[in-house]
């Protein structure tokens, strides 16, 4: 029986009062008695809970109701669900209580909110990955269940400093690789930005910091950059009535780091790092037309790039996102984006499409939420692809930029950019998609995988007798494509493999050995196969043969535990530090809270070498494999993996060499070469075991290979390096 009478303390009172008071939208009074009543069943489950930061654990679901109710303006439904997320899981109370107390809907909410109970794992399942499929999948119930999780996790982000530094990095990670992208296809960006600066400030405090002091210390320059552009433009908007409001607005440091990582560039080379935005007053009717009349004053006064044009107010994102965005060279000649929004519009990338529109407007706006969330589904209609596949495939949808193509009966269809006639053909309908035979664009016969232009009239044609080969998964882009594409191969794909079961089993038999999991496990270490799946399907199509079936025997009843060792289990453990004191005149790693010695392997796609800031991740194949931890793919692994992660860090480094590449470029000169290789040569402990360089009108571009003791010796030779007369751009790769 839930408490209704019960009187909230007086430092619980002010928080609720200050939730109403921070409430965007506007709240009854039958409405705040259903909020009242929220959070009265919230104080009373939670009582006697304590977060990690020491505060009562009830302060956490108001804060994120808070944000529920001010940065993503929903309704009282959303808040109260927000105050109870945790209620059903985390206390005593159960979803019947909550309808009897607070009424259906809000009691679906909090069942959509409900974290999702601990599934089994094993070496090869992404227990993470799955919930966040089950999460991603909630899309086509509520898109308040989606808006209020996000909150959830933005609260999280904003006290993450009382948990431990590894569950830091773990929560750090799924923000960039999940929520963040997340926020972005639900039109959320100052949440999107906020979650991924917070991630950058956990996984990279340094460059975190370096960027902010920047940003920070153009504050002023920028302001006063406004200031001028505003007198420039302000008499003409004057003079055509508009009502309009000016303002500066930095690109996330979050984002700047990226243009830095992905482009090799620096702080100063990223251009767009700040942009002006003009938020104008309008009906809905005219808010186009002065879009364009404001853009024709601007580039009376500014010339424009005519290739920056972006027009997201004929054709809005999927995400909602309405604005124009033109660049032009505004004062002091210098490249600036422009942002033109009405205030309609910039309260949808404040806040986000549903939120305006679905709740603000009740019931008459709700059919154009309904088209909007059509258009994020195209990833959720297969929800039997692998966990891991499917995350991947939603979350690139997210970032994607979109062309315009037309059906033959001149419907407009938008999709991914560098989408396919096949992408379109599956676009249309999936079993359009299964039958696609040929296309044709604008009249003409084209390719399967011809890639899509805006304006593109296109025709599929279709046959019966077609269905789809693996090939077609090289040239489509978007997910739906690909998930039904997998799904009708793995169908073919399970019909071959009962087959190889059946074929496996019998051909053992006559080997005297029985078909299990143990004997099925060792096979596929022996060929090298990740999945029992994969084993009988190669087995039944024919790419395991009898004598490969007849060798794996022979190597089975000669040496039966050589398919049991394991690298980088917990028997390939080295004695532990302190029994290992002679070892330590080496450069090593140490793992975990022990400190322990394991067998360990370095991660090629990174790189790490000795004082490098490093990870384990623990595979069964391949043992311990140590990345940086600014590894491009450490991301993916602590979001999908943490429970494979292992904390690393080096000890002595004295007489092991590590292999390191330098990447470098310029103006050519006359031995520019030869002062290079005379440098490295006369480098204490650096010895050069590769170098090409290769040169195109009067610049060049080289990589080179060196063997270092430690990272300390590294960084000196690039910065003795960079001294060098020519070399423009230095970095390791």
């Amino acid at each position: 029986m839930l408490v209704e009478n019960q009187i909230l303390p007086k430092e619980i009172s002010s928080l609720y009062d200050d939730l109403i008071d921070s409430c965007y939208q506007k709240i009854s009074s039958k409405e705040r008695k259903v909020i009242h009543q929220s959070l009265l069943i919230a104080y009373s489950a939670h009582d006697g809970q304590i977060r990690k930061s020491g505060e009562p654990y009830v302060h956490h679901p108001i804060e994120v109701a808070k944000i529920v109710a001010k940065d993503i303006g929903l309704d009282y439904v959303s808040i109260a669900s927000a105050i109870l997320h945790d209620v059903v899981e985390d206390t005593d109370i159960t979803l019947n209580d909550l309808d009897q107390s607070v009424g259906v809907e809000i009691s679906k909410i909090v069942n959509g909110l409900t974290k999702i109970s601990t599934l089994k794992k094993n070496e090869d399942y992404s227990l993470q990955a799955e919930n966040y499929r089950k999460m991603l999948l909630t899309l086509h119930n509520d898109i308040r269940v989606i808006l209020i999780k996000i909150a959830d996790r933005l609260h999280n982000m904003r006290t993450i400093e009382f948990l431990s530094k590894s569950k830091q990095d773990q929560m750090a990670s799924e923000s960039i690789y999940i929520y963040a992208p997340l926020a972005h296809r639900v039109g959320l960006y100052n949440i999107k930005n906020e979650l991924e600066d917070n991630s950058l400030k956990i996984l990279d405090k340094q460059k975190y910091n370096l960027i902010k002091n920047k940003i920070d210390k153009e504050f002023v320059d920028q302001e006063k950059y406004v200031d001028s552009f505003q007198k420039l433009i302000s008499k003409n908007l004057d003079d055509q009535k508009i009502k309009y409001s000016i303002l500066g607005r930095n690109k996330s440091i979050y984002s700047i780091h990226n243009k830095i990582q992905n482009k090799n560039i620096s702080f100063d080379e990223v251009y767009d790092r700040f942009a002006i935005r003009i938020i104008y007053k309008s009906l809905p009717k005219n808010e186009k037309f002065v879009a364009w009349k404001i853009y024709s004053i601007i580039t009376d006064h500014f010339t424009p790039n005519p290739t920056r044009l972006r027009d997201w107010i004929t054709l809005p994102k999927t995400n909602g996102y309405e604005a124009l965005h033109l660049t032009v060279v505004g004062p002091k000649n210098k490249w600036i984006e422009i942002q033109i929004r009405s205030e309609r519009m910039n309260e949808i990338a404040e806040k986000g499409y549903a939120a305006h529109f679905g709740y603000k407007h009740k019931e008459s706006k709700k059919s154009e939420v309904d088209l909007w969330l059509n258009k994020l589904q195209d990833v959720l209609n297969n929800d039997n692809e692998h966990a891991i596949d499917f995350v991947e495939d939603f979350k690139l949808s997210f970032y994607s930029k979109e062309i315009y193509v037309f059906t033959p009966n001149g419907d407009l269809k938008s999709l991914k950019s560098g989408s396919t006639a096949l992408d379109f053909a599956f676009h249309v309908h999936t079993d359009i998609g299964i039958k696609t035979r040929g296309a044709k664009v604008n009249g003409k016969i084209v390719p399967l995988s011809h890639i899509l232009k805006s304006g593109d009239q296109v025709d599929i044609i279709t046959s019966e007798n077609v269905k789809p080969n693996s090939n077609w998964l090289e040239f489509v882009e978007t997910s739906k494509a690909k998930s039904k594409i997998k799904s009708s191969l793995n169908e073919e794909k399970k019909r071959i493999s009962i087959d190889g079961k059946e074929i496996l089993e019998r051909k053992l038999k006559q080997l005297k050995i029985k078909l299990d999991d143990k004997v099925s496990g060792q096979m596929m270490k022996f060929f090298n196969i990740n999945a029992s799946n994969d084993l009988f399907f190669k087995i039944g199509n024919g790419s395991i043969d009898n004598k490969q079936i007849k060798s794996f025997a022979n190597d089975y009843n000669s040496y039966l535990g050589y398919f049991r060792r394991r690298i980088g289990s917990n028997d390939t453990k080295i004695d532990k530090l302190n029994d290992s004191v002679n070892l330590l005149k080496f450069d090593r790693l140490v793992f975990g809270k022990e400190s322990e010695l394991l067998k360990y392997s370095i991660a090629s796609c990174c790189n790490p070498i000795a004082g490098d800031k490093v990870f384990g991740f623990v595979s069964v194949k391949e043992g311990v494999k140590v990345h940086k931890k600014d590894c491009p793919n450490s991301i993916s692994l602590r979001s999908n993996y943490a429970y494979r992660i292992i904390s690393a860090n080096w000890i002595d480094s004295e007489n092991h060499e590590f292999n390191a590449k330098i990447e470098l470029s310029g103006i050519d000169k006359i031995g520019l070469i030869n002062n290079i290789t005379s440098l490295i040569s006369n480098s204490m402990n650096v010895n050069m075991n590769k170098i090409s360089f290769e040169t195109n009108d009067g610049t060049f571009s080289g990589l080179i290979s060196v063997e270092v003791k430690n990272k300390v010796i590294l960084n000196k030779l690039l910065k003795k390096l960079k001294s060098i007369d020519g070399i423009e751009k230095l970095s390791r790769k």
